[in-house]
C-alpha cells in the first residue's frame, strides 16, 4: 500500500502540467523559498489558472518550530473557488500532517473563504517541521485588472 502511495505521488510530482484539464476549474503552480531556525519565513509567487484566465499571485508565510532552508516548487488543484477574490487569504493545513515523500510533500490547505488547495510540493533542501505554519496568498492587483479585460 505504501509503495502504491509513493508511486502515485511521484507521478503527480512529475506531471504537474497534466493537472490542467478541461474538467478542473482551477489549478496553481508555485515556487519560492524559506528559511527557519525555530521561527521561519517563506516567500514566493505563483499562478492561479481559473476559468481560462491566469492570475499571478504572491505568497508569504510564517512558521514556528521549523528548522532548515530550502527552495520549493509545487502544483495542485484548487477546489471550492467561486471567484478569483476568494483565492486571497491565509491558508493553513487541513486535517492531518502533510504526507511526506522523498524530497517533497502532499499537503491540503484551506483559507477563511473555504477555498481548498491540494498541493504537491517538491523541496530540494532540508526542512524539519515541528510546529504550525500558515501561508498568505494574494493575487497581484494588476493581475485582476488584466484578467478582466
Amino acid at each position: 500500500m505504501r509503495s502504491a502511495i509513493i508511486a502515485a505521488v511521484a507521478v503527480a510530482l512529475a506531471s504537474c502540467a497534466s493537472l490542467v484539464v478541461a474538467d478542473e476549474p482551477a489549478t496553481v503552480n508555485v515556487g519560492g523559498g524559506w528559511i527557519a531556525l525555530g521561527i521561519g519565513a517563506s516567500w514566493g509567487d505563483g499562478v492561479l489558472t481559473f476559468q481560462g484566465d491566469e492570475y499571478p499571485f504572491a505568497l508569504k508565510g510564517l512558521s514556528f518550530g521549523d528548522f532548515g532552508a530550502a527552495g520549493f516548487t509545487g502544483c495542485g488543484k484548487v477546489r471550492d473557488l467561486q471567484r478569483p477574490e476568494d483565492f486571497n487569504g491565509r491558508y493553513t493545513n487541513v486535517g492531518r500532517s502533510p504526507t511526506l515523500i522523498a524530497n517533497g510533500a502532499l499537503v491540503t490547505m484551506r483559507n477563511e473563504h473555504g477555498v481548498t488547495i491540494d498541493l504537491a510540493i517538491t523541496t530540494p533542501g532540508l526542512k524539519v517541521s515541528l510546529g504550525r505554519s500558515s501561508i498568505e496568498m494574494e493575487i497581484r492587483p494588476q493581475a485582476s485588472a488584466i484578467a478582466r479585460r
